[in-house]
């Protein structure tokens, strides 16, 4: 069964926010409208300001996705290594360096859309994804290395990550692997 366009189905809010990202990824910031996103979600100008009452709540909902989203892909990250030392450091270096070079891609673009988006219109929006790092932060003063080491793992993986979002450069499979190499043995030192 179709649902007519302007229909309020409960994933209607996923279609707009679907919408308002893939607009920022293909046509830029200043393209995201809300006439822009309703049209490109199939929804009426309407509909989407009964979900959305504004672009800011647009935006924040954005935020707000996002932030859950690598709340919970770090912490499925994190449940995936092994308790002790190094833990969180360990679950970054994976994060950022053994995902396929495909995924890190999509994963970046979307985050650079999500974020570029906020920052543009109102850098206060950013303040979920602040919440979520700060606790990253904590997670990483709290895993049981020397000063210094997990701070650093972690600055490492954002470096690349800010690298891909504004396209500055791109690993090889080679660099990838040296660094990989290159921060565990850190860590090794570290723990």
């Amino acid at each position: 069964m179709t649902l007519p366009p302007d229909s309020a189905a409960p994933d209607a809010p996923t279609r707009i926010l679907d919408a308002a990202e893939a607009i920022v990824r293909r046509a830029g910031v200043t393209a995201l409208t809300l006439e822009a996103a309703a049209r490109e979600a199939g929804v009426s100008k309407g509909g989407l300001l009964y979900h959305f009452a504004s672009k800011e709540a647009l935006l924040t909902g954005l935020l707000n996705r996002m932030a859950a989203f690598v709340a919970e892909d770090f912490a499925q990250g994190l449940a995936c290594q092994p308790p002790g030392p190094g833990q969180v450091a360990r679950a970054m270096l994976a994060w950022g360096l053994e995902l396929s070079q495909e995924a890190m891609n999509e994963r970046c673009d979307r985050a650079a859309a999500v974020f570029l988006a906020a920052f543009h219109h109102d850098r206060a929006l950013l303040d979920p994804m602040r919440a979520v790092i700060a606790r990253m932060r904590e997670a990483v003063a709290a895993d049981g290395l020397a000063p210094g080491a997990g701070t650093a793992i972690m600055a490492a993986m954002d470096g690349l990550f800010m690298a891909r979002i504004f396209g500055l450069y791109t690993l090889t499979d080679g660099e990838r692997q040296a660094m990989r190499q290159a921060l565990g043995h850190l860590l090794e030192l570290a723990a």
